[in-house]
């Protein structure tokens, strides 16, 4: 097994090279995850498919908690639950799977997400084995829904400024919750509520295990969404609702701790839980491509929707690849901590924490490349994208959300960069040393070594560590430049993450088409080599503009003329027909009848 001192750690492959042998593609799913995979499809196809609008219109207010139960029955709301407790005890990049699938189901990826994840995995990872025992067979198995009530009208990413109160009953045996929650999913059928309350004048929150039959639970009626129209989401509101002393969840004030820790988690989950929807919508559009006429010939001979397509499915392709990636990381981890004696709850918590870096790039890319594949999708509809007719409209409108729960798309890129940098302090992660090292190279004489590219992808490598350069030399200038005002320079924070992303999100695909290579060779794979290569040109530009942009605004003169120098070194990169490559994978597609990759 890797030992924990070898194996890499969250922000690492910023610093180090990662052997595509070494990670995990979405290939490398086993025929037990394949057929879980689709059994998933094929509960979407028959329960949720039929029923999209019934459920969108939320008129019938027992649907979505039908379908909820049945998918119960069918074991995927316990995926990851032991199978002491209920569940099916699956691994945890298998969890990344169904949370994929699940993807396509619209409305009810929220109403399954928020119930899986932090609904039920607080118990889970917090719960003493009597609250576990007591409560995570019946969220297993869909006899009760739950939901996980955080967010106050005053306290959204500011969530430890929550107002809601829990004071100790007269006869000692109750807390007395007060107070008004907003934006809870599943509220409206939840039998379980996860509660984030503070106790007198602590200054962290505590968290809670509140059933519904305590009382003084009220709601306000269904929001009135500009998407997820299916999914439940209400304001709650508890009036002395009075909850048993042992059901306080973890330790008194540690309610904080265990929010930004089950947003980690929900992070990476909601990076895969975009993929099962751009494959659909992508699908969706070479379809339709194909069948719409103009000027006597199928739309998808047009030059600029062969464009589209093909930028749809790069884009998909390179989120996966990172997840999966990701996902991996995270569960290796997980079991390297486990062996070193750490308890189960522990090790995987002590995981998701060691890679938040990653968790916070899967969500930010997941969520922005499920933006970009549906406004793409609605453009290759034309005029009938705008209509609810179509599969588009709905996609367009459910996708908007994506970039701002979990912790709004800014926020996670200054949480990225802030995490990255606590740890370098900290000396959890040597970052400052290549950092220098890059900084005394700029002010050297330059190397004109000529790189091999015999092998296959030499040339992006040689490219990505050059980009790793630019992070290093932005970052660690930036570091030094303004100290403690750094996390205040949010816009420098933000440019430094879209280089981290950008660089991640490159690396993972090349890393994957790799791999994928060794396995099937070269010829079975030009398509992935083709999208991998035309993600990493258009990710230098990206990179580029993103670093000038960051330097321009904390350095002058001589300073800031080495930079840009040092900048236009490091974002070399030969020239490549990405006009070519596209059309081949938009062809290959369209002959295909779908995303096929």
């Amino acid at each position: 097994m890797t030992t924990i001192s070898k194996s890499i750690q969250g922000g690492e492959f910023l610093i180090r090279e990662t052997d595509a042998q070494n990670v995990f593609i979405p290939e490398q799913f086993t025929e037990e995850q394949k057929m879980m995979a689709q059994a998933c499809q094929d509960f979407i196809d028959s329960e949720i498919t039929p029923n999209i609008e019934e459920i969108d219109s939320m008129k019938n207010p027992d649907l979505v908690p039908s379908i909820f139960k049945k998918a119960g029955e069918l074991g995927l709301l316990g995926v990851a639950v032991p199978e002491e407790y209920g569940g099916l005890g699956m691994s945890f990049n298998t969890s990344m799977l169904i949370a994929d699938i699940i993807g396509a189901a619209g409305s009810f990826s929220t109403t399954y997400g928020a119930h899986t994840g932090i609904g039920t995995l607080p118990i889970l990872y917090y719960g003493t084995e009597e609250q576990k025992q007591k409560y995570l067979p019946k969220l297993a198995t869909g006899e009760w829904a739950a939901c996980y009530c955080l967010t106050e009208p005053d306290a959204g990413s500011d969530a430890n400024s929550g107002k809601t109160k829990a004071t100790l009953s007269p006869d000692g045996k109750h807390y007395l919750i007060n107070g008004q929650k907003m934006w809870i999913s599943n509220a409206g059928f939840a039998d379980l509520f996860i509660v984030f309350a503070k106790i007198e004048d602590d200054k962290n929150l505590t968290a809670f295990i509140v059933e519904k039959t305590f009382g003084g639970i009220t709601m306000n009626e269904e929001e009135r969404k500009m998407g997820i129209k299916g999914s439940s989401t209400r304001q709650v509101f508890f009036n002395d609702c009075p909850v048993p002393l042992e059901n306080m969840l973890s330790e008194r004030q540690n309610g904080f701790k265990i929010a930004v820790n089950i947003l980690n988690i929900g992070r990476v989950k909601l990076g895969a839980g975009v993929l099962g929807g751009v494959r659909t919508v992508t699908s969706h559009a070479i379809k339709y491509s194909s069948e719409r006429k103009q000027f006597g010939v199928s739309i998808n001979s047009f030059g600029a929707v062969k464009r589209m397509l093909a930028e749809m499915a790069i884009r998909s392709y390179v989120s996966e690849s990172l997840c999966y990636r990701a996902g991996q990381d995270i569960e290796d981890r997980m079991n390297a901590l486990a062996a070193e004696g750490m308890s189960d709850a522990d090790a995987k918590l002590k995981a998701l924490e060691q890679f938040a870096i990653e968790a916070a790039i899967a969500k930010v890319h997941g969520s922005e490349v499920l933006d970009f594949v549906v406004d793409q999708g609605v453009q290759v509809y034309g005029g009938m994208g705008y209509s609810a007719e179509a599969p588009m409209e709905r996609a367009y409108r459910d996708a908007r959300i994506a970039r701002i729960y979990e912790g709004t798309n800014e926020i996670n890129r200054m949480l990225m960069v802030g995490m990255l940098l606590k740890r370098a302090m900290k000396g959890e992660i040597n970052l400052f040393e290549p950092a220098m090292a890059v900084a005394n190279e700029l002010t050297a004489v330059p190397s004109f070594e000529t790189v091999d590219t015999s092998e296959l992808f030499a040339a992006e490598k040689d490219v990505l560590k050059k980009l790793k350069k630019v992070f290093l030399m932005v970052g660690g200038k930036a570091a030094m430049a303004l100290q403690d005002r750094i996390e205040d320079e949010q816009e420098v924070m933000m440019n430094l993450a879209d280089v981290m992303i950008e660089i991640y999100a490159a690396e993972s695909a090349i890393l994957r088409t790799e791999k994928l290579v060794s396995i099937k060779g070269e010829e079975a794979c030009k398509h992935q080599i083709a999208m991998s290569q035309v993600y990493l040109f258009e990710a230098v530009d990206k990179i580029n503009a993103a670093a000038k942009e960051a330097i321009a605004s904390f350095t002058k003169g001589d300073e800031q003329k080495v930079m840009l120098m040092g900048l236009k070194r490091y974002t070399k990169m030969d020239l490549i027909n990405t006009k070519e490559l596209r059309r081949q994978i938009a062809d290959y597609m369209i002959d295909q009848g779908k995303y096929p990759f």
